[in-house]
């Protein structure tokens, strides 16, 4: 058996009686790593402190994992500039959060036969929003409406995390004003 010291130093290939000795001397746990290579790899550890960390790293992971959503941002082919407008900044919202757009473009009777308009009013909403994401399908006819999915610039964890640190450093900026305000009301 190959074994691995404490702070991780080579021991070397010994007989299991005397890693499991050396484990017992430590006052640690001797535990099998990589059971199917030849000769198969022990290490001397703290077993309970080893599955505590991992137990950690695995909560940490999941805490920072984020699951990017598809927000749908609704438009009529008449639709009036003010909006446009609104339902633009609601995308870039979206986007910025790190969630995809769906833009669907709804056609009512006679709208149906225009479909190059509701093409042209993509493309521009494209355009309008193409700092904050990245077309990810082009404009499609879907039965009675036209859709185009729109994928953000930065991905769902990279928002959060950037979210996440402009809080602290209001939080920041909020106790350094409190304690300064205080401070001369003490005077």
């Amino acid at each position: 058996m190959r074994l691995v010291g404490p702070s991780g130093e080579q021991v070397g290939v010994v007989p299991i009686e005397t890693a499991l000795r050396m484990a017992v001397d430590a006052d640690l746990d001797l535990v099998e790593v990589a059971p199917n290579s030849k000769p198969p790899v022990a290490k001397i550890m703290d077993f309970g402190k080893f599955k505590y960390e991992a137990a950690q790293k695995q909560k940490e992971a999941r805490r920072n994992q984020a699951n990017t959503v598809l927000k749908e941002v609704r438009f009529r082919l008449k639709i009036d500039t003010h909006d446009y407008e609104t339902k633009m900044k609601r995308a870039v919202g979206f986007l910025s959060q790190g969630d995809k757009v769906k833009a669907m473009i709804l056609f009512r009777g006679r709208e149906q036969s225009r479909p190059e308009m509701g093409v042209r009013l993509l493309q521009q909403f494209s355009e309008d929003i193409a700092e904050y994401g990245v077309v990810e399908s082009n404009p499609r006819i879907d039965g009675r409406n036209m859709v185009m999915v729109v994928a953000p610039l930065k991905n769902k964890s990279e928002a959060k995390a950037e979210l996440n640190a402009r809080r602290a450093e209001e939080k920041a900026t909020r106790r350094a004003d409190k304690s300064s305000s205080t401070e001369s009301d003490g005077e």
